[in-house]
């Protein structure tokens, strides 16, 4: 082989590897986009709303429900990015099956890893919530009821019982037994004492992303400012489980900001018993529920 062959061969190489490069990294450009900001496939890991959906079933989403926003995350990692909305055309309604991020238990300013819930909007921004010997009141009137709603006990936890793990902290309610609250919205206005700033603390810590509240000489500072006074930043929703006694939702672990919204589930495209173990892979796929597949989500 000639020298003057040798880079003419080298640069050919190059040439096809970057075509390739281009064409592929376009498809997968394209697929990030698709997943990340129109559709997304999720599963089903918990009970809390069967039985209008199955613990595991693979649920379609619809991202572009109530508006358009810039890829959240990098899919199948737990990586977040910034991102923004660039069209809202809606937002949740009583009574819609929501998809959302899981915002943290009720101590954490944010969840370790990116989980996307699924539990029905019961309550919208400024609504007042109540449950009552588990009777859900929105408005002080008894909320529709949810055609699968279900109870796993038998009986009802005392109002004066202190369920541990409530949200807010410190109020002395139940999952049977909660509330009045209010569920707060854009622009209101929360006064802040000493003895009440517990409750609020990890919900103001939320919007800011980080720990900015704190106590010093017996007065309150957001963000390094004395204040008495915190403006919400974004709307809230109360979502809840339509399997209502196991259901870890609002009621434990506080409201969910507009901005954790991604869309509303549209149909089942895959149902096993997630129970079994993938090792057991003979009898996880004798357990595909064939009926679910294609089952239209409401």
């Amino acid at each position: 082989m000639k020298r003057s062959e040798a880079p003419r061969i080298y640069k050919s190489l190059s040439d096809i590897f970057m075509k390739y490069f281009k064409e592929y990294g376009k498809m997968v450009l394209i697929l990030f986009i698709v997943t990340s900001s129109f559709i997304q496939g999720s599963r089903v890991p918990t009970p809390s709303m069967e039985t209008t959906i199955m613990t595991g079933d693979f649920l379609m989403t619809n991202k572009l429900a109530y508006g358009l926003t810039t890829p959240r995350n990098i899919p199948f990692t737990d990586i977040s990015l910034p991102f923004t909305d660039l069209l809202r055309w809606g937002n949740p309604e009583r009574g819609d099956i929501v998809v959302f991020e899981f915002p943290g238990n009720r101590d954490e300013i944010k969840n370790a890893k990116i989980d996307n819930y699924v539990k029905r909007c019961l309550a919208l921004p400024g609504d007042l919530v109540e449950v009552r010997n588990k009777i859900l009141y929105v408005n002080c009137t008894e909320a529709p009821i949810p055609l699968h709603i279900q109870y796993e006990r038998n009986f009802t936890m005392p109002e004066n019982f202190a369920e541990e793990g409530i949200f807010p902290k410190g109020s002395g309610w139940n999952g049977d037994n909660y509330g009045p609250i209010k569920v707060p919205g854009k622009g209101d206005i929360i006064n802040l004492t000493v003895s009440n700033l517990e409750e609020w603390k990890t919900f103001i810590n939320r919007e800011f992303g980080r720990d900015v509240v704190e106590i010093k000489n017996g007065k309150i500072y957001i963000d390094g400012n004395e204040t008495n006074k915190y403006k919400v930043h974004d709307d809230y929703y109360f979502m809840m489980g339509d399997n209502r006694d196991i259901s870890l939702d609002c009621r434990y672990w506080g409201f969910v900001p507009r901005r954790n919204v991604v869309g509303t589930p549209m149909f089942v495209y895959w149902s096993w018993d997630s129970n079994i173990p993938f090792s057991d892979f003979i009898n996880l796929a004798s357990s595909v529920r064939i009926e679910r597949i294609g089952k239209i989500v409401n």
